[in-house]
């Protein structure tokens, strides 16, 4: 297969750092799932648009007589969990998806778990934590209540994601289990090394697909998933 140029995250042409990865959902996702990977990406970008609605109401919340400690901290969780939250949850579900990757369904799952449990303590917002969830609005409201209602909103989108994150991680566990994958899958990846190779999978299908069908070779190995999905999420 041709060498694609990575295209995300999208660059400026006149940056010198450019794109780290190559993300295209209709090229690589099995037609069944790209309607769920669109969905995962897209809240994967509802949480970045959170963390930093949340910055500006930690600046609400400074400017109201709150603590300027708040507004550090929402800085830094913004910084920190935009991008590893892609990196560390959407790639692997995205790598699951286009390879039936059993090792990369394991680390989703993995870091999707703390990702929600994150996602619900940001969304409780413990007063100094940087967070203007639910706990830290509701008592800033005998303070500053103009404050406390732009904090409100903030507490809101952190409830709709945490939400949204609890149904996602519900749903993909579900499929992966009805398509038979198991950690003794994960397990062998792993000790065979496919897992961080995935073109011996595609060399393999290739050499059958060769065989049986001529030079006409199909885009993805064999092991594209085929999970079932009887429901409409």
């Amino acid at each position: 297969m041709a060498e694609r140029a990575n295209n995300f995250p999208p660059l400026p042409q006149f940056l010198r750092v450019k794109p780290c990865f190559y993300q295209n959902i209709e090229e690589e996702i099995p037609a069944n799932h790209q309607q769920l990977v669109r969905r995962v990406y897209i809240l994967w970008m509802m949480y970045s648009a959170t963390l930093c609605i949340n910055l500006i109401s930690c600046i609400a919340w400074w400017a109201g007589g709150g603590s300027a400690t708040n507004f550090g901290f929402a800085l830094l969780w913004l910084i920190l969990f935009s991008p590893s939250s892609y990196i560390c949850w959407f790639r692997p579900l995205y790598k699951a998806f286009r390879a039936d990757s059993s090792f990369n369904f394991m680390a989703f799952f993995f870091v999707f778990f703390f990702q929600c449990i994150l996602a619900l303590i940001q969304t409780i917002g413990i007063s100094g934590w940087g967070t203007c969830g639910w706990f830290a609005t509701v008592t800033f409201f005998s303070t500053n209540v103009g404050s406390a209602i732009v904090m409100l909103i903030t507490a809101l989108l952190f409830t709709l994601v945490t939400a949204l994150m609890a149904l996602v991680l519900i749903k993909v566990h579900r499929l992966y289990r009805g398509g038979g994958g198991s950690l003794a899958r994960a397990q062998e990846e792993w000790s065979t090394g496919t897992w961080k190779n995935p073109a011996v999978t595609q060399a393999g299908f290739n050499a059958v697909a060769q065989t049986a069908q001529g030079p006409s070779l199909p885009q993805y190995p064999a092991a594209v998933p085929s999970y079932p999905d009887n429901s409409h999420w």
